[in-house]
């Protein structure tokens, strides 16, 4: 059974639905701080949070998550008062073996937050410029590549605060076969920089160095057939830019479950 549960800061259930497959829940009210969305049934869901979000996949490794309804700055990383609306749409339906099985972007995760998370894939990193939402590491897996400007949706990205060891990591919660990933600069130039390259350490040991150019194009590096899970960019080489601001804007892993 797919359940999906609105509680508020008390932990009061406010609204629910289920159903054997896909459950799907029509909230009528404007979210207040500390506003929960409790997701159960299975460890492969495919969910909309919003309708005002895009859909993706969640890994669940206890079958059950709990998402906290993005307040404040948070929101920032979002399309404008999608969670300030009256009526909101939730929907979350099992994934088949087929689609669980399929090559596809395993990286991709619209759904996930920042801080500590009971769901994945999950993006985390040493530094986001000013600790501020827009330029947080859950930016590069929320599937939106918009990259000629940067701040607010729909131009969120990782920004690194022009630290020089900045390091991002991307949790999948369970071994993964992956083989080959995608970056997508941020291009917002002359005011940012870009990296010319850098390393993915893999979860099974692999340290993989990689070259990148100017530009605002997926590119695309092969990283083998590899069971991981986990990987982190790291040690990245800033151009010569003026500019100190380099960022990015999407990162794909393209891949299937085991």
């Amino acid at each position: 059974m797919i359940t999906i549960e609105l509680r508020d800061a008390s932990g009061n259930i406010l609204a629910a639905a289920g159903h054997a497959f896909e459950a799907l829940l029509c909230v009528d009210r404007v979210y207040q701080p500390g506003d929960q969305i409790v997701l159960s049934g299975a460890r492969h869901l495919f969910v909309q949070m919003d309708q005002g979000m895009p859909a993706g996949e969640i890994f669940l490794p206890q079958g059950k998550m709990t998402w906290n309804v993005p307040a404040g700055e948070h929101r920032f990383a979002y399309a404008p008062g999608i969670f300030a609306a009256q009526r909101h749409v939730i929907s979350a339906r099992m994934m088949s073996e087929d689609e669980i099985a399929a090559r596809r972007n395993i990286a991709c995760n619209p759904a996930d937050l920042r801080g500590n998370t009971d769901f994945y894939p999950h993006c985390t990193a040493n530094v986001e410029t000013r600790n501020e939402a827009c330029f947080c590491a859950r930016n590069v897996i929320d599937g939106l590549r918009l990259n000629t400007y940067h701040g607010e949706w729909p131009y969120q990205s990782w920004g690194i605060g022009a630290r020089e060891d900045a390091r991002c990591r991307l949790d999948f919660g369970r071994d993964v076969r992956v083989d080959e990933m995608a970056l997508t600069l941020r291009a917002d130039f002359p005011h940012d920089a870009y990296w010319t390259g850098g390393h993915v350490l893999l979860s099974d040991g692999t340290d993989m160095a990689f070259s990148l150019k100017k530009s605002g194009d997926r590119q695309v590096i092969c990283l083998g057939r590899r069971v991981v899970r986990w990987m982190q960019l790291e040690r990245m080489i800033k151009s010569d830019d003026p500019s100190a601001f380099p960022a990015l804007t999407e990162w794909e892993v393209w891949g299937a479950d085991l």
